[in-house]
């Protein structure tokens, strides 16, 4: 069975790029119990400071969907909003075939 993954490139507003990755590794802690969650990383991108990606994986996209619902997670998301620099990209939807840590 083939899960779900993420990969997508959060740019913030100069000089918020640390405010939104602590948001974003907030939301890591509230949706690593969801269901499904295998992993939620955020990064910071050396070529560009204003850069914060965030990958994730899950046993589906229906899990990953079910996430946005754990509490805390939609007003981290409107924290997180207003630090952007434009809308949010259409992160890459994988098909996650196998690896370290992903059963």
């Amino acid at each position: 069975m083939t899960k779900y993954g993420l990969h997508g490139k959060l740019t913030a507003t100069s000089g918020n790029a640390d405010k939104l990755a602590a948001i974003l590794l907030e939301a890591s802690r509230l949706v690593s119990t969801a269901k499904g969650c295998r992993l939620y990383m955020v990064s910071k991108d050396r070529s560009d400071e204003d850069a914060v990606w965030v990958t994730e994986a899950w046993d589906s996209k229906e899990d990953h969907d079910h996430s946005l619902q754990v509490a805390g997670v939609k007003e981290l998301i409107s924290q997180a909003m207003p630090l952007l620099s434009g809308r949010p990209e259409k992160g890459q939807e994988l098909e996650i075939l196998g690896g370290p840590g992903i059963r």
